[in-house]
């Protein structure tokens, strides 16, 4: 069974992306007759994805300050470099989206400053790990850092940007609390998710074992 969840998951991945553009319908009000809007389908899942993956890094490395299990700091770590990707791949996608609708591939839009602003913190996260000699305190340090994260990654992705008037279109979640969208469009977005988030623990699955055995030959 293990050897056919990669199948299984590149088979769901490929789904969701034809459903994406032969299935899901073109949003109105979007350039080039609503074409533009099927990178909504891959940018917002992936977006998802990464705050998911920090929000886990930071619950991980809690775990770790409170048992000290180094496979605790492993997992965080790898969670949150997989969360950084995602979150580039999203920057990505999101200003190729904005060079359709707006013109530009970056427009200081309270999102994208978000955005921008996530990406730095983790960055720090990512150097403070490397930047410390002594693996303990590295470890100690890096998962006190991931858990101010746990307040920082909500307030930047969910908080902030809805304080703002933005040239985004309303989130999957309006301010009302309610989903407004059409439900095949959901459907897919969904789909993108559930595809993205099985190769993030994936590949997290991946990291952990191959930092373990870099680890155990630096001995």
């Amino acid at each position: 069974m293990r050897k056919l969840l990669p199948w299984l998951l590149w088979s769901w991945l490929s789904l969701a992306i034809v459903a994406a553009f032969l299935w899901a319908p073109a949003l109105q009000g979007f350039v080039g007759n609503g074409e533009s809007s099927r990178i909504v389908y891959f940018h917002v899942p992936m977006a998802w994805t990464a705050f998911t993956a920090f929000f886990l890094g930071g619950i991980l490395s809690g775990l770790y300050l409170v048992r000290r299990r180094e496979h605790l700091d492993r997992a965080a770590e790898a969670a949150i470099q997989l969360g950084f990707v995602f979150c580039i791949l999203a920057t990505a996608t999101g200003a190729i989206w904005s060079k359709l609708e707006w013109g530009a591939f970056w427009n200081w839009d309270p999102r994208q400053g978000s955005i921008a602003l996530v990406l730095l913190f983790y960055a720090a996260y990512l150097a403070l790990r490397s930047a410390v000699a002594d693996h303990e305190t590295s470890r100690r340090l890096a998962a006190g850092y991931a858990v101010l994260g746990l307040v920082v990654a909500p307030s930047l992705f969910w908080i902030v940007p809805r304080l703002m008037v933005s040239l985004h279109p309303e989130p999957v979640v309006n301010a009302e609390g309610n989903v407004d969208m059409d439900s095949s469009v959901l459907l897919v977005m969904l789909a993108s998710w559930i595809g993205f988030m099985g190769l993030f623990f994936w590949l997290q699955r991946l990291q952990v074992r191959l930092t373990a055995l870099q680890r155990r030959r630096a001995v």
